[in-house]
């Protein structure tokens, strides 16, 4: 495919997981449509997290200014969806109402529709009505009955607060944002990679979470504290060095490691690329269009597979197909949305370099092919 050819498969892709979440929400439907047999104890989950899964993912395409044509009608459209589906899941009077008050689960997909939010200031979040803004940030406040553990989950709640505060609510907690992120600074290990907590773990939760919350909490909040200032390049340096590191996982056949929890989420285990892509903080000797021709080919790889979906159009648990036995206890049906965190660089105009550069090869493909490529070499801090 060259470079048109793929953002159309791109967009096509994501609208082809997404389309059935706001199409069921925009009839408010979605708790009638959504298949929660699997892990039935997680029901009543699901539907959040497959709705702010996805919006999190699809928010920067959903804000970008500047399309023509008919992928503008197309963006239109899914902004206008987007919209009565997150009322239709805050409005306390809609049969769609989403769980935001159990304790647990529910702050960690909050966090994520929370990130859609900030991702999309203007199509999103300026764009709710008063009575839906309100509704949002009533929603978003039941969360704080959680009080999260020492892990990511510190970043759910400062991604609430985040939300909180994009939506003019001068109640929004310094507290819950401060902590998390001079936790993360002391939790940092070295090469560009954060614990989840005080341990490593080695699993793509610095990328499903932690560095692309960190990346916009501390961009959101620099101007609040000289220390974050000081903080917001160096985690910047340290995400631009893990998304190197993710590239060179992709191996020439857009395979990639299997290490880990969640790993049903597939390519969503590759959203810190995605978003070092959308923001342009890629390593210099990391050309964009080599990161889509890498991503591409993951992307590809994993959806040529029958049985990603059910007959309905619903995602399945697995990588390549069907695979309920990869899913933890904690995996249901709206879990898996968070694929679409892939996505995040159709928040880029066809004219970036992301998308008009010729293909390329990715760095295990040049490798494997006898090229010549300059060796890899850690961050130093």
């Amino acid at each position: 495919m060259n470079d048109t050819e793929q953002r159309k498969y791109w967009l096509d892709t994501m609208l082809r997981i997404g389309h059935p979440v706001l199409e069921a929400l925009s009839r408010r439907e979605l708790k009638k449509q959504l298949p929660t047999a699997f892990h039935s104890d997680r029901s009543s989950f699901a539907q959040l997290e497959a709705f702010a899964r996805l919006a999190c993912g699809m928010a920067p395409w959903l804000e970008l200014e500047g399309l023509e044509g008919e992928e503008e009608q197309l963006r239109a459209r899914y902004a206008g969806l987007m919209l009565e589906a997150i009322d239709a899941g805050t409005d306390p009077d809609s049969p769609d109402y989403m769980d935001f008050r159990t304790e647990g689960q529910p702050l960690v997909d909050a966090a994520f529709l929370a990130h859609a939010l900030v991702r999309a200031t203007k199509q999103l979040a300026g764009r709710l009505s008063e009575r839906v803004r309100g509704n949002v940030i009533a929603a978003m406040k039941q969360t704080r009955r959680t009080a999260p553990s020492g892990s990511n989950w510190l970043l759910f709640s400062a991604m609430v607060e985040a939300a909180l505060y994009i939506l003019g609510d001068p109640e929004y907690d310094r507290m819950r944002v401060g902590y998390a992120l001079h936790m993360f600074m002391d939790w940092y290990k070295g090469d560009g990679v954060y614990g989840d907590g005080k341990e490593f773990h080695w699993d793509y939760y610095n990328s499903f979470v932690i560095q692309p919350m960190l990346v916009d909490v501390v961009a959101l909040f620099e101007h609040e504290s000289g220390q974050y200032a000081e903080w917001e390049p160096v985690i910047v340096e340290r995400a631009r060095r893990y998304a190197t590191v993710l590239e060179r996982m992709i191996a020439p056949d857009g395979t990639y490691p299997f290490n880990g929890r969640s790993i049903v989420y597939r390519f969503g285990a590759f959203q810190l690329l995605s978003q070092a892509a959308l923001q342009h903080f890629l390593e210099e000797a990391l050309p964009p269009q080599q990161v889509r021709c890498a991503l591409t080919a993951v992307i590809a790889r994993i959806m040529e597979f029958p049985g990603n979906f059910d007959a309905d159009g619903w995602l399945r648990p697995g990588v390549y197909g069907y695979q309920p036995e990869l899913a933890e206890s904690y995996i249901n049906t709206g879990s898996l949305y968070l694929c679409a965190s892939v996505f995040l660089p159709l928040g880029l105009l066809p004219s970036d370099p992301f998308w008009a550069g010729e293909n390329m090869k990715w760095t295990s493909q040049r490798i494997a092919a006898g090229e010549n490529v300059m060796r890899d070499s850690a961050l130093g801090k």
